[in-house]
């Protein structure tokens, strides 16, 4: 499939979908395809040690939260 014909479908798609989720993640997609590699890239890893550390119960509480910021 050529890009011209990506874009033609992707732009057919978007105009059927009415779902506003659907909608603002294909935005935020898009957005962030102009950050800088880098920081993509390190955001990115970010994201994925977080899902990480939840997944291992590695969290704080309200409490623990605002007890480290305000030291």
């Amino acid at each position: 499939m050529s890009a011209a014909e990506i874009k033609t479908e992707l732009q057919q798609m978007i105009e059927r979908e009415m779902d506003i989720s659907v909608l603002q993640a294909i935005h935020t997609i898009l957005l962030k395809t102009g950050l800088n590699p880098t920081l993509k890239e390190k955001l990115t890893m970010r994201a994925l040690k977080s899902e990480e550390d939840l997944k291992a119960g590695r969290i704080f509480s309200k409490e623990e939260v605002i007890q480290r910021t305000n030291r």
